[in-house]
């Protein structure tokens, strides 16, 4: 029964729930400070600096602002998945009787329902497929492994199944230095952990960040995201015909 609770209300959520379509984008180091001939002692946090962002044009810049909304949206869900499991975890184990385990997983699932469906049914498509990937990063498992490992394989391949409905695949792993939406993603973390405008916590994953970010030099590619919208645009244009037609 561990840590089944969160994941069966965030997964049942996300495949059942995320079918809104996207709405196109309108350490320390010691440092020394030397003054006539005296040595002063500072301590300064160590800064990194990131590649400036490369963009071939300022619709290109939008789109990955677009993007970067996404990140932002997704990313506390799988951050707060991250910290139920290993809660449940800790709190399981020091749990001896079967019941009781049952009972506090039940009592856990109730209030993680009351508190994220409302939340999660606002996601679209691109942030259900976010949060897949995420959850990855930060519990270095698939939501796919999860099941499996919780549930059944039975389970996994029917909550699969369903995803897949949506163009979702719990089977989803994160890649940033082979997947474009996952380096995408790893810059907007990196940026935003930065500036402190998102909480961290260190990937369960092994990667390396900064090397990744650096290699693509600021290069930001957005064109599969221009292409969806793309089609969204000729599917719109089509059904406006149709009407048109119809209504003659």
């Amino acid at each position: 029964m561990k840590n089944i609770a969160f994941f069966l209300c965030l997964l049942y959520s996300v495949i059942g729930l995320s079918q809104i379509k996207d709405t196109m984008p309108t350490l320390e180091d010691e440092y020394f400070l030397v003054k006539d001939n005296d040595s002063l002692m500072i301590a300064l946090n160590e800064v990194v600096l990131l590649p400036k962002h490369k963009f071939a044009s300022r619709v290109d810049a939008r789109y990955y602002f677009w993007f970067k909304k996404k990140v932002f949206k997704a990313y506390p869900y799988a951050l707060l998945a991250s910290k139920r499991l290993d809660s449940l975890n800790v709190r399981l184990d020091k749990i001896s009787s079967k019941s009781k385990k049952r009972k506090y997983v039940k009592k856990v699932q109730k209030y993680l329902e009351e508190e994220l469906t409302g939340q999660l049914k606002k996601l679209t498509r691109t942030e259900g497929r976010l949060l897949l990937k995420l959850i990855h990063r930060q519990t270095g498992k698939t939501a796919f492994q999860n099941i499996k490992e919780l549930r059944s394989g039975w389970k996994a391949f029917w909550y699969n199944s369903s995803a897949n409905v949506f163009k979702l695949s719990l089977k989803s792993e994160y890649d940033p230095a082979n997947v474009n939406e996952d380096y995408l993603t790893e810059d907007v973390l990196q940026r935003a952990f930065m500036d402190e405008t998102l909480e961290y916590q260190k990937s369960k994953l092994q990667f390396d960040h900064l090397a990744i970010l650096y290699n693509r030099k600021g290069e930001v590619n957005v064109e599969e995201y221009k292409s969806m919208f793309a089609k969204q645009r000729k599917k719109q244009a089509r059904k406006k015909r149709r009407k048109q037609k119809n209504g003659k």
